[in-house]
């Protein structure tokens, strides 16, 4: 009985742990839903040029990108868990500095800070999660997670309906929501596994030729989300649709992502990670040759839905695997090296699919972003047969 009384004490205390962190990144991804528009808004309203906005959004990525081989020493010399509060405590400090300046070209290092600050706090929320998760039930969790980060970042634009776009209160709300996730991590940090082994580190240069098919599934999903955000506008403008149906479009696409994650997260754990990718990469470029006959059509609509649901489904399914195969700092190398991976494919793949439209006019979208699931399925295929 005192051992059935102890089991059940350590379960509660995990599930505890496990909503904990899922609440702490969910009023973070609010916090960077909110930013990216509001700070686009504000750009705009200064007059400046489409190019200069997109410039300096680019910022916060690249700062992703650089932070991400630091997370592991980071982790193991402070400790991941006070490394992930001082992070949450300069994220607000930062964010309060964008407001205060109002000035484009201090934004340029400000934004590349936020990216750099914010950075391990996902990473090391992330890494928790799947240490937390018990592998049975891997699956589900990560769904629910992938659910609630893509339910936030879409709640941070929704934000801005209420307080607005001009002064302070866009950027209060902003702040607070850092301070909010502080204090929801703070209150189960005493709960959360020891993922920082001392004396043994992995860096992310040393992790990448572990797991290069994942890395490679993650530039996919980083590169086909923001190029969809990006050019599906642009791409529908060819065909002779309204503004307002393609921003339907869109919103669709997020559904689908934000509805479909915890049921392909069951999935997986029926028929495992690498399968149900592997069926996620096909569908995903199905989608992409479905596009231009579908795109005028009704049934335009499911198959949207179906598209955002399983395109982000690889990064989730890529995450469950990485779960699977890798434990303690390797899988704070690993996840760091998603998250460099996801930088890579969001500043890389638009611009090429942009390029390839420019010379091959609206076809070059779904063309580009084919091309790249055809590429990440046969060389699935290849490693599934090497292994």
């Amino acid at each position: 009985m005192v051992a059935t009384g102890s089991s059940d004490r350590e379960a509660a205390i995990k599930w505890a742990a496990i909503t904990g962190v899922i609440a702490t990144v969910s009023v973070f991804a609010i916090a960077q839903g909110l930013s990216y528009p509001l700070l686009s808004f504000i750009l705009q309203r200064q007059g400046e040029s489409p190019a200069m906005i997109g410039l300096s959004a680019a910022m916060t990525p690249i700062g992703f990108i650089l932070s991400s081989p630091l997370i592991p020493g980071l982790a193991q010399r402070f400790g991941a868990g006070r490394t992930a509060l001082t992070c949450a405590v300069l994220s607000a400090i930062v964010l309060a500095l964008i407001g205060w300046t109002q000035n484009v070209y201090l934004w340029f290092p400000l934004r590349f800070l936020i990216g750099v600050v914010t950075n391990p706090l996902y990473v090391l929320s992330e890494i928790w999660v799947i240490a937390l998760a018990p592998a049975a039930r891997r699956g589900r969790i990560m769904g629910v997670y992938s659910t609630i980060i893509s339910a936030g970042f879409a709640a941070g634009p929704l934000c801005l309906l209420a307080v607005g776009t001009e002064g302070w209160p866009p950027f209060v709300v902003g702040i607070s929501a850092f301070v909010v996730c502080g204090i929801c991590l703070a209150s189960v940090l005493g709960r959360l596994p020891k993922v920082d082994e001392a004396g043994h580190r992995v860096s992310v240069l040393g992790f990448m030729p572990r797991a290069m098919l994942l890395l490679f599934s993650v530039v996919v999903a980083a590169g086909f989300e923001q190029a969809a955000l990006a050019l599906l506008p642009v791409y529908g403008t060819h065909y002779g649709i309204a503004e307002t149906r393609m921003s339907a479009l869109l919103s669709v696409m997020i559904a689908g992502n934000i509805a479909m994650q915890v049921p392909l997260g069951l999935m997986a754990e029926r028929l495992t990670a690498r399968l149900v990718r592997l069926m996620c990469i096909g569908i995903t470029a199905l989608g992409c040759a479905l596009l231009p006959v579908l795109i005028e059509t009704p049934l335009i609509w499911p198959m949207i839905f179906v598209w955002g649901a399983v395109s982000y489904g690889i990064y989730t399914m890529s995450i469950i695997e990485l779960g699977d195969r890798f434990t303690g700092s390797t899988l704070i190398a690993g996840n760091a090296a998603f998250s460099l991976m996801w930088g890579v494919g969001g500043i890389s793949v638009p611009p090429l699919a942009g390029s390839a439209m420019d010379v091959l006019g609206a076809g070059g979208l779904p063309l580009t972003l084919g091309l790249l699931c055809l590429a990440l399925a046969v060389a699935s295929a290849v490693g599934r047969r090497k292994a």
